[in-house]
């Protein structure tokens, strides 16, 4: 009896111009030279479930790994903000109780009076996510603080189906998986 095997992707449609223009927007994006003044910065974010052990664990020893009860407690969720700069090697990841567009934008807003404010510009690889949006940092902020953080942001989306394309998605899925 063979083993039947899938592996679920998001495939996206053939001949997507749509698809195709984005994707070479990100891919353009990558290959500019590194700039400390307008750097290429990458930023996801991904809900995780908070687990409390209803076990102590048993320690490992030399005849058998550590060994931790498959039962737990439910213990609420956070949301994983995962922001790196590919060309520099910096990363950082932050949680948060909730993941609203407000959420979104004072994390960004964050980063950018930290680590970028000497930047006239930074430019922002993301997903479409409906939270990723302008109109977050006028949620967040008053009108003129939100105008001047989005005028020091350049957004490039990743195509719809082709969130893989960015850098800070990859570094979340194997942080993750750890």
């Amino acid at each position: 009896m063979t083993k039947r095997m899938i592996e679920y992707w998001v495939i996206p449609p053939e001949n997507d111009a749509e698809f195709v223009a984005c994707m070479e927007e990100v891919l353009e994006t990558y290959e500019k030279p590194y700039d400390s003044s307008h750097p290429v910065i990458c930023m996801d974010e991904q809900p995780v479930q908070l687990l409390k052990e209803t076990r102590v664990a048993i320690e490992a020893t030399k005849d058998h790994p550590k060994r931790v009860d498959y039962e737990y407690e439910r213990n609420g969720t956070a949301s994983i903000f995962m922001f790196t700069e590919p060309l520099s090697g910096f990363r950082q990841a932050t949680a948060r109780s909730q993941r609203t567009k407000a959420d979104w934008a004072r994390e960004v807003a964050h980063l950018l009076d930290t680590r970028y404010a000497d930047c006239e510009k930074v430019t922002m690889v993301l997903d479409n996510l409906n939270v990723h949006t302008k109109g977050a940092f006028y949620e967040a902020f008053e009108p003129a603080i939100a105008r001047a953080y989005v005028k020091r942001i350049e957004f490039v989306f990743t195509p719809k189906h082709g969130s893989w394309l960015n850098v800070a998605e990859c570094e979340l899925s194997a942080m993750t998986r750890q």
